[in-house]
């Protein structure tokens, strides 16, 4: 009987498991470099209208300073579980932040648009490798009951990072040239860089897994593929398309139709790019619908919030930028707290309010903003918005994460970072059509331009909301993994 209530109950705090110094500084380097890679994706793009008028391109032309990054992820992320379990923590870490440290300098230097779209290659290299390799040493690394806490500071680089971003790089373009924004990151990944090479140690020893030639081709043409074909949708819709949309779209899903065949064979002899069987542990599964789900409804509502906020409400981009960047901030310092909570209570108790706060915020945006709204009604909302979202990432990543078994963290985190990319091109070519052809339609009924955009806007927002009803039933499924309970038999 003394065995047995030993093995349920919960550690006392003293006998509570604590990182090694090493693997805490490890760890707060990853969040570091992670949060400055992240924090790159969205400062370029307040950027993109002085890079039109300095480098003389049109507007076609500067969205594949986006699209090649969106590109260069989506090739990069798939493959990030085999490279993580194929090269040591510290060399995965090194190669990452200095191929991000080169085409940041490069960018910085670019003397055309070519080497421009080329630096914005070389710095996604090393972004789309960053989150998979922080999110899988968590899990090598932190104790079952310190997880949520630690995932949560993963919320502040997903959450507060891209809210700044629009922010600082409306201050910085409207006080210097373009290029200052690269000079601005440019020392902070040289200062990681030099963290990564003094202080990251090695988790766990590099395996020697062979190279599938074959599944890199047909994991770059399907998943690069799709999200060109869905970002070329949101892009036909403003009338910059590159190419036509269907032609990637219907490549990228044979490509990808091909990938998953290839995978089932690879995965007998544990050979496998990504592991698909880990798709089989329903709490990663429901866990990975709903922050598909999630994601794609914050990258639309992030492509649609500085449409409105500047084309129906005449608001500068640094003042648009002012007004999300509550919100943002409030969603990532949240993070810590509700990781805690989720140490304490699991994930059911955060998920299911969190979506149905953020139901009720997006319902709120669609009803009331309008060309009239108050500045102040439009901060709360979105505040309450980010809330929501805020009791939903950290959880979903850390139940998702732990319903798999650890030889299988590396396939669940490259496969939660892909769906990431491809559920926001999803949401952001979804929300872009919508709010595009309902403005058409308000302008051919005789509406002003403004009026016109705030239409646009309202149908996006109210079908965002309605999307959002769906995440609600998926997150009633998540599910606290077995091993965060104590005495529960773990089953993967």
């Amino acid at each position: 009987m003394a065995t047995v209530e030993a093995s349920t109950a919960q550690p006392s705090a003293a006998e509570e498991p604590h990182l090694s110094r090493a693997h805490s500084a490890l760890i707060w380097i990853l969040l570091v470099a992670t949060f400055v890679v992240f924090l790159n994706e969205t400062v370029v793009n307040v950027a993109m209208p002085s890079i039109m008028a300095s480098l003389s391109i049109d507007a076609a032309s500067v969205q594949w300073l986006l699209t090649a990054f969106m590109l260069t992820m989506a090739v990069v992320i798939p493959m990030s579980g085999f490279l993580i379990r194929r090269f040591s923590t510290r060399r995965m870490f090194i190669a990452a932040i200095a191929l991000f440290a080169i085409g940041t300098l490069l960018g910085a230097l670019a003397p055309g648009f070519g080497v421009l779209v080329a630096a914005r290659v070389i710095q996604a290299a090393g972004t789309g490798v960053m989150m998979p390799l922080l999110m899988t040493t968590i899990m090598e690394l932190v104790p079952v009951v310190q997880r949520g806490r630690m995932m949560g500071r993963v919320s502040i680089v997903i959450a507060a990072a891209p809210a700044l971003g629009p922010f600082l790089g409306g201050l910085v373009v409207n006080a210097f040239d373009w290029r200052a924004i690269f000079v601005m990151v440019l020392p902070v990944a040289v200062i990681a860089l030099a963290l990564g090479i003094w202080r990251v140690v090695d988790v766990a020893e590099a395996e020697r897994v062979p190279v599938d030639l074959l599944s890199i081709v047909l994991a770059a043409l399907g998943f690069g593929g799709l999200v060109l074909g869905l970002s070329e949708l949101g892009h036909a819709a403003q009338g910059v398309a590159i190419v036509e949309p269907w032609i990637p779209l219907a490549a990228g899903g044979i490509a990808l139709a091909l990938f998953v065949w290839r995978q089932f064979i690879l995965q007998r002899i544990d050979d496998a790019l990504i592991d698909l069987r880990i798709l089989a542990v329903p709490g990663f599964l429901w866990a990975l619908l709903c922050t598909a789900a999630l994601c794609a409804v914050l990258f639309g509502v992030n492509v649609l919030m500085p449409l409105y906020l500047q084309d129906a409400l005449g608001l500068s981009a640094l003042a648009s930028g002012l007004i999300v960047m509550p919100g943002g901030l409030l969603m990532g310092l949240a993070g810590p707290l509700v990781g805690r909570w989720y140490d304490h209570v699991g994930p059911r108790p955060l998920v299911i309010p969190g979506a149905a706060g953020a139901t009720l915020a997006l319902a709120g945006m669609a009803l009331w903003y309008t060309l009239g709204a108050e500045v102040w009604l439009i901060v709360v909302l979105y505040a309450v918005l980010c809330a929501g979202m805020a009791l939903m990432f950290g959880p979903l990543f850390t139940a998702g994460m732990g319903s798999l078994a650890k030889d299988r963290y590396s396939y669940g985190s490259a496969m939660l970072g892909t769906i990431q990319q491809l559920a926001g091109a999803a949401g952001t070519a979804a929300i872009v059509v919508i709010y595009t052809v309902a403005g058409l339609g308000a302008t051919h009924d005789g509406a002003s331009p403004a009026a016109s955009t705030a239409a646009g806007a309202h149908t996006a927002f109210l079908v965002c909301a309605i999307a959002f009803v769906v995440v609600i039933g998926l997150s009633v499924l998540v599910r606290r993994p077995s091993e965060e309970i104590p005495g529960a038999p773990v089953v993967h």
